[in-house]
């Protein structure tokens, strides 16, 4: 008898031409900005124009005093760490699960990445900050990993009782919310990413979010020097004698960026409420397919959607390898289905193992990373599969095509062993 799996000859679950999944939408009015925004400037050396206005948006939305775009998300968790004060030989608290820009900055101002264990779904486990704090511990930096906030009932708990500062990597998580709380308002500053598949995107940039003013004027001296600096710096503050050279770098969003950016984050809104009604559809299904276990959300937590992650079972499929599983539903033409490859455990990775053919200078850590020392994140990441969510109405089609493709593999999981 012929199998009905595509990978063994039957028809694929989903025959919709791909790719299934683009972010950011692109429409006539965005067009239209862009094309606008290229006969005003292609360059904004002040907090002026798209700039500007982007910048007021982001404060508006989050509720915050200050925001500062920068060139990449990359260059907001560098601006956020400097502004924060961290110093070489200080030490600074990350997930081990995480994309590596959360940590790698901190290697270009000589300080340490400690990495803790996270919980299952991959965000860092308050109850085990505790164990790596020491007496150079400086800060604690938080990913809300794929758009799920974490915990920060308990890791301000853990901060606050240890004098630490805490620092929100927001990446992925543009809109969640803690108890109606938006997730980068926590701590005293946050870094988030404008890259191409970024809830909030311009296709490349970032931004540094934070209400204290000394903290601002740090990321304006990094990201923005010049003109930026001398009009936002007051005179007499210790850094303004410095506002023509900055600390000598420029992390200037471009403007076209920060033109699809602005116009994006007027629809963020109704794209995450949008994403949270096929991401209830979405979970509701898959959490009945043997073989695949939906992470909860606890009371009031409202994710961005970033992705919905799948932890695999392959107890319930007879001990079927994820590599095998994966392989049957990219066959069935359900290619968004995804296993995370470069946000993984740090520890897996050469620049946290031997950072020193990198930076020969860098202070020796106490710790020595190597594959096996966090396994609740090493299983977590090595169990993941992960699926966008889509926004639109019209796209509940496509995701009934790749819950069939599931169904599918998990029914006939026996042909595959």
């Amino acid at each position: 008898m012929t199998s009905p799996l595509a990978l063994l000859g039957g028809e694929p679950a989903v025959t919709a031409a791909g790719p299934h999944f683009a972010w950011p939408p692109i429409d006539d009015t965005t067009r239209a900005k862009v094309a606008a925004q290229l006969e005003a400037a292609i360059s904004i050396p002040g907090r002026s124009g798209i700039v500007a206005d982007l910048e007021d948006g982001l404060q508006e939305y989050f509720g915050v005093r200050h925001a500062v775009t920068t060139s990449s998300g990359t260059a907001a968790l560098h601006a956020g760490y400097w502004a924060a004060g961290i110093e070489p030989g200080d030490e600074v608290i990350v997930p081990a699960l995480t994309f590596h820009a959360t940590a790698s900055p901190l290697f270009h101002f000589r300080a340490v990445p400690v990495l803790c264990e996270t919980g299952p779904d991959g965000n860092i486990d308050p109850n085990r900050i505790e164990e790596v704090i020491t007496p150079r511990t400086r800060a604690v930096m938080v990913t809300h990993l794929w758009g799920k906030p974490a915990d920060m009932t308990g890791i301000l708990a853990v901060a606050d009782a240890r004098d630490l500062i805490v620092l929100e990597d927001g990446s992925h998580a543009h809109g969640a919310s803690i108890a109606g709380q938006k997730v980068g308002t926590f701590g005293l500053a946050s870094a988030f990413s404008l890259n191409g598949p970024k809830p909030l995107s311009g296709g490349e940039g970032g931004f540094v979010l934070t209400d204290d003013d000394d903290t601002y004027y740090r990321v304006i001296t990094l990201a923005h020097y010049n003109k930026r600096a001398k009009s936002e710096i007051p005179e007499g503050h210790p850094l303004a004698r410095y506002a023509v050279t900055g600390a000598g770098l420029k992390l200037r969003i471009h403007p076209l960026a920060a033109t699809i950016a602005h116009d994006q984050l007027t629809r963020l809104d109704g794209y995450l409420a949008e994403r949270g009604e096929i991401a209830r559809f979405l979970t509701g299904q898959l959490a009945r397919i043997p073989g695949l276990e939906v992470t909860e959300i606890p009371e009031g937590v409202v994710p961005s959607w970033y992705g919905l992650t799948l932890t695999y079972r392959p107890d319930e499929l007879g001990g079927l390898p994820i590599e095998r599983f994966h392989e049957a539903l990219i066959a069935e033409g359900a290619t968004e289905f995804d296993r995370p490859g470069s946000t993984c455990p740090m520890n897996q990775l050469p620049l946290y193992q031997e950072p020193s053919p990198l930076f020969p200078d860098h202070p020796r850590s106490h710790r020595r990373y190597k594959a096996g020392d966090f396994p609740v994140a090493e299983h977590a990441h090595a169990h993941t599969i992960k699926l966008p969510v889509w926004h639109r109405e019209q796209d509940l089609e496509l995701a009934e095509g790749y819950l069939r493709a599931a169904i599918k593999i998990s029914d006939h999981y026996k042909e595959l062993l």
